[in-house]
């Protein structure tokens, strides 16, 4: 099997729908109050880098790297339940480092939950430590907040 990630449109069909199936995800676990995620139409500009992986042509991950001026914050990260467990979520990590790099940002930055655990095990594996909350996040809960430098 062949996985194949490219930048694309937040507002595809095919985005669509892997935006839809982190919506769902999302919100199995958590809040309507717990929830931070952006629709495919935010994501829709000029700072934001949507990615989506591939399978044998098959659309079945998705990640947005959005450009906060001076760091980087991850949206979005998802990957299809039947498609998980192949290192699709390292490779779109890796190919959100390098949009990163080339947009000259120095630091990423995401925010997810404790429900997570397969999400959070991945972060910290690719390197990435806990911080306090940033941006417009609040610190409660539901929020586990982490960041990695890509200066390092």
């Amino acid at each position: 099997m062949t996985t194949e990630i490219t930048l694309e449109s937040p507002v595809s069909h095919s985005s669509r729908a892997l935006i839809d199936g982190s919506e769902a995800a999302l919100r199995a676990v958590f809040s309507e109050d717990e929830c931070f995620t952006f629709s495919p139409e935010e994501l829709d500009n000029a700072d934001t880098d949507f990615l989506v992986a591939r399978l044998d042509g098959q659309p079945v991950g998705c990640v947005a790297l959005v450009d906060m001026g001076g760091y980087g914050e991850v949206k979005r990260m998802f990957v299809d339940p039947a498609a998980r467990g192949q290192g699709i979520a390292q490779a779109l990590m890796a190919a959100l480092e390098t949009r990163a790099r080339e947009r000259g940002l120095s630091d990423i930055k995401l925010e997810s939950g404790p429900p997570l655990v397969a999400a959070l095990a991945l972060y910290r594996s690719l390197g990435y430590a806990e911080c306090g909350p940033f941006g417009g996040y609040e610190a409660i809960e539901a929020s586990v907040f982490m960041q990695k430098s890509l200066t390092a």
